[in-house]
């Protein structure tokens, strides 16, 4: 709707006097992605494969036939990887199995390991 008999106006915040000004942009550092570590899981003769799979599933969401495939690695090759997460996640994840093993009386190690594959 048009008022009759009114000046054409520039848009709001827009007059002659504004035509050297430009808008500020401040830049921002790109944020870097977290450190990943792997949470790996260590062979012993004593610890029930049984066990281990109820680890894997419980702790790393892992289904039934991958956690019985990650359960054969470390059987057979002494050392498997559980999943990649950041350090806190990766942290308490030990911490947990740790705990789990120790109140089932299994000798049960896990660890992490900083993870070699990221774009540093």
């Amino acid at each position: 709707m048009s008022v009759p008999n009114q000046p054409n106006k520039p848009p709001i915040g827009v007059d002659d006097d504004d035509a050297g000004i430009g808008v500020a942009v401040k830049s921002r550092q790109k944020t870097k992605k977290p450190a990943m570590y792997k949470v790996l899981l260590l062979n012993d003769d004593y610890t029930p494969m049984e066990f281990v799979i109820h680890v894997l599933e419980k702790y790393f969401d892992k289904q039934n036939d991958e956690a019985v495939r990650i359960m054969l690695h470390v059987h057979q090759k002494g050392v498997g990887m559980c999943g990649v997460y950041t350090y806190e996640v990766a942290e308490t994840k030990v911490g947990q199995v740790m705990d789990m093993a120790r109140q089932h009386q299994h000798p049960l190690q896990c660890t992490i390991e900083k993870d070699g594959d990221g774009d540093d």
